[in-house]
């Protein structure tokens, strides 16, 4: 398989006392990323209810692979599991190297994402059944 991989993730931060400890660790991860071999580019999306998305681009998947296995966001993981109550990923393979969009990110965690583990899942989690919320913010990193 060749192409692009392309990795969408959706976390939910399930109380406002869990924010700023999710916050630091993103903030390492942002920078752990950005010095991976193999990133092409990215996006970030914040919206009004507490959810955070990434998108990434990757040169591979054993790229992308070297990133979720190392450094920040391997220490970063472990801490999630108790930190959200909504959190899913998809990835896929697609010719270009371009971002997709907003839009198409959303459809593919709808249509094809996965739930990733939570000791405290909300009652949306399972079923990917998360509401449509406004962005408060986006920004490609």
């Amino acid at each position: 398989m060749s192409g692009f991989v392309v990795s969408v993730t959706r976390f939910r931060v399930r109380s406002l006392r869990f924010l700023p400890f999710f916050l630091i660790h993103a903030q390492r991860c942002l920078a752990q990323i950005r010095r991976s071999d193999g990133y092409i580019g990215g996006a970030l999306r914040h919206d009004r209810d507490r959810a955070y998305w990434t998108m990434s681009v990757w040169r591979d998947e054993a790229a992308l692979l070297a990133y979720v296995t190392g450094g920040a966001h391997r220490n970063a993981m472990p801490k999630m599991s108790e930190w959200g109550d909504e959190a899913s990923t998809v990835r896929w393979v697609q010719d270009s190297a371009d971002l997709p969009s907003w839009p198409e990110a959303i459809e593919r965690m709808r249509r094809e994402g996965r739930p990733v583990p939570l000791h405290h899942p909300g009652p949306r989690h399972a079923g990917l059944g998360f509401a449509a919320s406004e962005p408060a913010q986006m920004v490609r990193i």
